[in-house]
């Protein structure tokens, strides 16, 4: 993407503010206590909703409490215990040995560096950066589904991939934002930006909206 002039800097801080201002309270669904438990939540919530993966976890962290759990359960014992996220058995596969890995390589703590989380089986460059920004409060962008469709459709990033669209994001909005406008974009997705049927008409962002000035 070529260098952003100052009027597209412009339009893009009036929509961090409007975003701001619209969901204040925006983070993330996921309930967790500790980053590893954040890492088996977002591990599970791969083509499944936060809701359940929320009910999944709350009896699964009750009954397992960290790594040292974990890596010693056979994938079938986990398998029944994840069945309702779907993907159970690479899901199952993928939580034991990370746990492992963990306990052998990071002395049992998840490591807090992109370039070793993803390292880890089942974690991906999203999956990192989520874990990277709200278990450590690192500066990341995680790219979902939500976040891919509505920057793009704002006009934030003509990626057409995940990576190129962090990679825009990352360049027009400044690194203090990140982390909160990863929550925003999210909540705007679910809430107006949807993705069969957008409400542009009821839009706090249609007059600055890409997509927007298309329907209008």
């Amino acid at each position: 993407m070529k260098e952003i002039c100052e009027n597209e800097k412009e339009r893009v801080l009036k929509i961090l503010k409007l975003l701001e201002e619209h969901y204040p309270n925006a983070t993330t669904a996921l309930r967790y206590n500790n980053p590893f438990q954040l890492l088996v939540a977002t591990i599970l919530s791969a083509q499944c909703t936060d809701k359940r993966v929320n009910q999944v976890t709350q009896r699964l962290f009750e009954k397992y409490k960290g790594p040292e759990d974990f890596a010693n359960l056979k994938p079938e014992e986990l398998e029944n215990e994840i069945r309702e996220c779907g993907l159970f058995k690479n899901k199952s596969r993928n939580i034991i040995e990370s746990s492992r890995m963990i306990l052998e390589k990071y002395a049992g703590r998840v490591p807090d560096e992109f370039e070793e989380l993803v390292k880890l089986p089942g974690v991906g460059r999203k999956t990192a950066n989520v874990i990277l920004a709200n278990a450590f409060g690192k500066p990341a962008f995680a790219v979902d589904t939500h976040v891919f469709r509505v920057s793009r459709r704002l006009g934030l990033s003509d990626g057409n991939d995940p990576l190129k669209v962090e990679k825009d994001l990352t360049m027009r909005i400044p690194e203090d934002y990140w982390i909160k406008a990863h929550h925003w974009l999210i909540y705007h997705g679910r809430r107006v930006c949807t993705a069969r049927k957008p409400n542009c008409e009821n839009c706090f962002l249609k007059d600055l909206c890409r997509f927007c000035s298309y329907n209008f």
